[in-house]
């Protein structure tokens, strides 16, 4: 046929590993169950999707008869299905018999609950490094979808791209379709007799071109307003009726047209994402100047032709930037060499299935999704790395003390373990707990996030408002500035220190602190510490005793009041910050005396104190801090300024807790102990 333009459209579903149960049903009820229902209803219309594995083990568990309406499409040859890895990973980030184990695995999946084996795949975020081919190729996928950006940046012409290419790494043959940007950014926003002439537009007299679509099904429902216009505004069926209607447009699977058609050359893609995760990637100052300069050759209209040569970071920048990203996939990649060297008769599916979902990409970085910033998220990694880690100890113990260095800064950190709790603490002058693990509720209660300037912020300093309809059609949510909760210039202040667990403090000066190794019985740590300003020297000395965490100071160099009477008192204090899953949720409160003095959400203060409970239900058990000696305590919640899809919003990532008391108590303990929650009988 001459004059025709076949329609490659693929849908990408996915959920995070851990997200709410709730967000997972509003997902299905406004977008995966209307979707799928309305293209039951065109079986003439062909389509691709992708359902990420712990998203299709969900479906199948809780909605089985839509599930088995997708099946149904599958063995009819409506659609066909894509594989990936099946947590999800970025595949260019976990080592290679990982990438095998996790797109094996979800293949494996596929063929058992769809009826098909994949022969194509997604790649997770179109994150495209070279090195992920072997892997792809060897389980049997033949090709891929990345943006046509990834071409464009290896020096291809947009008119060339109705097509896939192929590459190869070591002699691996992989085949790449591109998709386009100008479909990614039409469907569904733009009106759909406007995507389906479009789409006609494309059409030539080689009966070879391809318009290919391949992006996030959420867009059909989920993002802003797009639930009433895909939905109850008809837009679904007009662009499906039309598409059908059209005398030029065919709608094919990928596997159809690559099995008909050939390649249309050798292509070497530089590594690189889609081209909003590249400014995602950069620090807040070069973000900046990264938009600035993408936004004056869009005013100068040479934008689509330089485009190519604009180019931010890469994905794995997220690892430079947020040191609580490459704390844990740093964690990861330590738990996946333990599983890999223990002989295989030993390695269990659990094992195996709690590093995959450790894998999952979404707590790892952000953009324009909350992802790191979701304490849910980074809580359901840790959760899975945490558990394997204990199972891993059974079967090859470790030391109760060892130094690693874990985030490859050049300073190895210390671990006290004990088979009930873990810390993990860095020599530096801080002197603080970077991870606080307790192995019964397989959870760290030091997995917070350091407020830092995000590249984002200028859209909040520069108040802005929700772009509302483009003529006929809606607005992106990469086009929107809305705001969820009130955001002022103190929400938005970096943290001038870590957000660790015991960082001390003279009056308002932080103390600097030293590794004394000659002080410190076996199993136990011992820092000193002084500030520029005063004699006084402090020594800190952690330890870990069954469920407790004791942390205690003895304070040298002391001058009486008495004999400083003018002299005001100093106030030594240290501030310890609590991951407590239930953040500002009904779930969590203090409990204190027999009283409820407030919830994790609200500031509390107390004097004279000597104990208070922090109870979380979502946490499953509860902490107990008690000191020797009355303190003043003040806490109150630690918030950070995210954006999402619906605009942008504070949330909370731990509990600050400051305890204060004179320098005249010169020696005080600090204990937490972890207590899970009695199980009903």
């Amino acid at each position: 046929m001459s004059g025709t333009v076949s329609l490659l459209l693929g849908v990408h579903a996915h959920q995070p590993v851990g997200n709410f149960p709730e967000v997972l049903e509003d997902a299905h009820l406004r977008c995966y169950q209307p979707f799928l229902r309305a293209l039951y209803r065109y079986p003439e219309f062909h389509f691709s999707v992708h359902f990420s594995g712990w998203l299709l083990d969900y479906l199948f568990s809780h909605y089985p008869e839509d599930m088995a309406l997708l099946r149904e499409m599958v063995m009819r040859g409506q659609v066909e299905v894509f594989g990936a890895g099946d947590t999800e990973p970025v595949l260019a980030v976990i080592p290679e018999c990982d990438r095998v184990g996790q797109i094996q695995s979800f293949s494996d999946k596929l063929e058992i609950c769809l009826g098909k084996r994949p022969q194509g795949a997604w790649l997770t975020e179109r994150v495209w490094e070279a090195t992920v081919i072997p892997a792809l190729v060897g389980c049997g996928i033949r090709y891929i979808t990345v943006d046509d950006y990834h071409f464009l940046c290896a020096g291809k012409d947009m008119a060339e791209l109705k097509g896939y290419f192929t590459t190869e790494e070591g002699g691996k043959r992989l085949d790449l379709f591109p998709i386009s940007e100008a479909l990614r950014y039409r469907l569904p926003f733009s009106p759909a007799h406007e995507v389906v002439a479009y789409i006609e537009s494309l059409a030539g007299e080689d009966a070879t071109n391809a318009a290919i679509y391949f992006d996030d099904i959420e867009k059909f429902g989920i993002w802003p307003e797009t639930y009433e216009w895909v939905y109850e505004r008809g837009w679904l069926d007009q662009f499906i009726q039309g598409v059908l209607a059209s005398p030029v447009i065919r709608t094919r699977q990928y596997r159809d047209y690559h099995n008909t058609g050939k390649t249309r050359g050798i292509v070497y893609l530089p590594t690189t994402s889609y081209i909003e995760m590249n400014e995602w990637t950069l620090p807040a100052g070069p973000a900046g100047t990264y938009a600035s300069l993408v936004q004056r050759v869009k005013l100068s209209g040479t934008y689509e032709s330089e485009k190519p040569f604009l180019r931010g970071g890469i994905w794995k920048n997220f690892f430079s930037r947020y040191p609580e990203s490459n704390w844990m996939h740093k964690r990861m990649l330590g738990l996946s060499a333990r599983l890999a060297a223990l002989p295989e008769a030993a390695r269990t599916a659990v094992m195996q299935q709690k590093l995959y979902e450790a894998q999952a990409n979404d707590a790892y970085w952000h953009g324009l999704f909350g992802g790191l910033y979701l304490p849910h998220l980074r809580r359901a990694v840790y959760n899975a790395m945490i558990e394997l880690e204990a199972i891993l100890d059974r079967c090859v113990p470790r030391r109760s003390q060892f130094v690693e260095d874990t985030d490859l800064d050049g300073t190895g950190e210390i671990y006290l373990q004990n088979g009930i709790l873990q810390i993990a603490v860095r020599p530096d002058a801080y002197a603080s707990i970077c991870e606080w693990d307790a192995y019964a509720l397989r959870h760290n209660f030091g997995d917070t996030l350091r407020r830092q300037t995000e590249h984002y912020y200028r859209k909040i300093s520069g108040g802005g408002s929700d772009h509302g309809n483009i003529g006929e059609g809606i607005a992106s949510a990469h086009d929107r500035v809305n705001f969820k909760h009130p955001i002022d210039d103190a929400d938005m202040a970096p943290d001038q220190h870590p957000r660790g667990l015991f960082i001390d403090f003279l009056d308002q000066q932080p103390f600097v602190y030293e590794l004394d190794a000659d002080g410190a019985p076996a199993g136990s740590l011992c820092f000193t510490g002084k500030t520029l300003s005063s004699p006084l020297q402090v020594h800190k000395h952690f330890s870990l005793d069954g469920n407790r965490l004791q942390v205690s100071y003895r304070l040298t160099g002391i001058t009486p009041v008495a004999d400083t009477p003018d002299v005001p008192e100093c106030l030594f204090s240290t501030e310890i910050n609590l991951a407590m899953p239930s953040c500002d949720g009904p779930a969590g409160r203090y409990r204190f005396q027999g009283s409820i003095p407030g919830g994790f959400g609200q500031p509390v203060t107390l004097a004279g104190m000597t104990a208070i409970t922090l109870d979380d239900d979502v946490l499953g058990g509860r902490v107990i801090l008690e000191t020797s000696a009355p303190v003043s305590l003040y806490a109150c919640p630690h918030f950070s300024v995210s954006q999402s899809e619906g605009g942008f919003e504070k949330i909370m990532q731990a509990v600050t807790v400051r305890l204060e008391w004179p320098v005249q108590t010169p020696a005080l303990t600090v204990t937490l102990t972890v207590v899970p929650h009695r199980k009903p009988d």
